[in-house]
């Protein structure tokens, strides 16, 4: 039967498809980077098994051989369905399931055969109004574009805004909505009564609508079984998720699930990092802190009466921006960010290392652990012979190395990376019980011996702390190791590795 009237509503619902479809592809691969780490790993794994979902379902369309339209709109309510609640469904797995990954890629094969079943079942059914080559033309053409929309709007737009809950949920509705406003405009070409169709649709659209309400509190109940303590801040952002916890020692930072640092003994951490790079450096006037930005480390820096400017780059606004939302981090930190020698630069720390020639005495680097290649590039031969260019004469730099002992050639790996960019390295360790042993180094142009004094007035730090930190027992000593470049990111499969083991 022709639709020839109805044809630019056809193609509008090629938009929303793939609009949607690509939105559901993201949302499984950025939920699975989030939950699993190794962001290309997980995203390389989502796309093939999407890409071949969509051929297996296209694939299958050749079976449906009458009642095109209805069929159709049952597989638009099966894409709501699926699609709708497979970000909630996916981390209802994570917090409860010990196999995982196995209702990840089930999910997306199921999606994606979903998918691939729409478009060839509406070509079919425009095939009677337009000549074949601008059918092909104009559908391809549509799909595309609602690709772009997409991929530009869920980094910039969805996830920040909507998080990743919410939007499966706003999608898999309007998914639901496309197929329940097709029982009208496809009425034509649909056999017999549409009343069970329309039933179906109203129920999903309904209980998907209850879900974005709720969206909040569907995540709240995933998060209280992944987190011990009570949460008592979170947020997503276009980088990471964030969740501030609180117990009964203190608070606890978490990104992504990991833990950052526990307010009851951070300052064993943040000493370690920031002291021994500034008794080094002799008094510096200008310092650079990549990362750190929730402050601790500032708040030892500014501790120093030589300091005239400090420049924090760190990627994300959101946590820069993370002492002014929860005031309890604001007063561990001693007010850092309202200090008038603070500059904070929101952008990659490599590219903007790239693009930035002024030279600093003393260089803080506080980047989360490399479980991932977006940050394992901060940990590469050429970050250091970056930041290397960005040091005055006699600058020193440290560095935050995870643990040597849970993650002896990890932590190795870094040291050796370091020196090769060019850099004298003193390697050192410190316990912070929240995480363990753990591990630094202190770098500079010229070979140096360690520093001997701390100043005064600090909770941990002395010297006598000062000196037993770089004194490492014979099972954190060096390990042969690969050395960490650009072009095979070794410190990342190293992470990987070694950390898994205590999962």
């Amino acid at each position: 039967m022709m639709m020839t009237n109805r044809t630019p509503i056809l193609f509008l619902n090629v938009l929303i498809i793939a609009t949607c479809g690509l939105i559901y592809e993201l949302l499984a691969g950025t939920l699975a980077s989030y939950v699993l780490g190794d962001s290309v790993t997980q995203f390389s794994l989502i796309i093939g098994i999407y890409l071949f979902a969509l051929g297996a379902g296209a694939w299958l369309s050749r079976f449906i051989e009458s009642g095109l339209a209805r069929r159709f709109i049952e597989v638009e309510l099966g894409v709501a369905l699926w699609g709708g609640a497979s970000a909630p469904l996916l981390f209802f797995s994570f917090a409860k399931l010990s196999y995982f990954p196995i209702v990840l890629y089930g999910v997306v094969l199921i999606v994606g055969a979903l998918v691939g079943l729409e478009l060839p079942l509406l070509m079919r059914i425009l095939k009677d109004n337009l000549d074949f080559k601008d059918l092909v033309s104009r559908v391809l053409t549509f799909d595309y574009v609602g690709a772009l929309f997409a991929s530009l709007l869920f980094p910039l737009f969805f996830v920040p805004k909507l998080g990743l809950v919410r939007t499966s949920l706003v999608f898999g509705a309007l998914n639901a909505g496309v197929g329940l406003w097709a029982t009208w405009f496809m009425r034509p070409l649909i056999r017999g009564g549409v009343a069970g169709l329309r039933v179906s649709a109203v129920v999903i659209l309904s209980l998907l609508t209850i879900g974005v309400i709720k969206a909040n509190k569907l995540t709240s109940l995933v998060e209280d079984d992944l987190f011990a303590d009570e949460i008592i801040y979170s947020r997503t952002t276009p980088y990471q998720r964030i969740v501030v916890t609180r117990g009964r020692a203190g608070f606890q930072l978490f990104l992504n699930g990991h833990l950052q640092f526990s307010s009851a003994d951070e300052y064993r951490y943040h000493e370690a990092l920031v002291h021994p790079a500034m008794a080094l450096a002799d008094a510096p006037r200008r310092v650079l802190v990549l990362g750190g930005g929730d402050g601790l480390a500032l708040r030892e820096i500014l501790r120093y009466a030589s300091v005239e400017q400090v420049t924090l780059v760190d990627l994300d606004p959101e946590m820069t921006r993370l002492s002014a939302a929860f005031p309890p981090l604001a007063a561990l930190n001693k007010h850092a960010f309202d200090d008038p020698r603070v500059h904070v630069i929101n952008a990659d720390a490599m590219i903007w290392l790239e693009e930035n020639s002024p030279e600093y005495d003393c260089a803080i680097v506080d980047f989360p652990d490399p479980n991932s290649f977006a940050l394992g590039k901060l940990y590469t031969t050429r970050f250091y012979r970056l930041l290397k260019q960005r040091l005055a004469p006699g600058g020193a730099v440290s560095v935050q190395c995870t643990s040597p002992l849970f993650a002896r050639n990890s932590y190795w790996c870094i040291i050796k990376t370091i020196e090769t960019a060019g850099f004298s390295v003193r390697p050192y360790q410190n316990a912070v019980p929240s995480f363990g042993v753990w591990g630094f180094a202190l770098a500079r142009r010229a070979p140096f011996d360690p520093p001997v004094t701390a100043p005064d007035g600090l909770r941990f730090l002395d010297a006598q702390a000062m000196a037993s930190m770089f004194v490492l027992p014979r099972d954190l000593g060096p390990v042969p190791v690969e050395i960490n470049r650009l072009d095979n990111q070794a410190l990342v499969r190293y992470y990987e590795s070694e950390w898994k083991r205590y999962d």
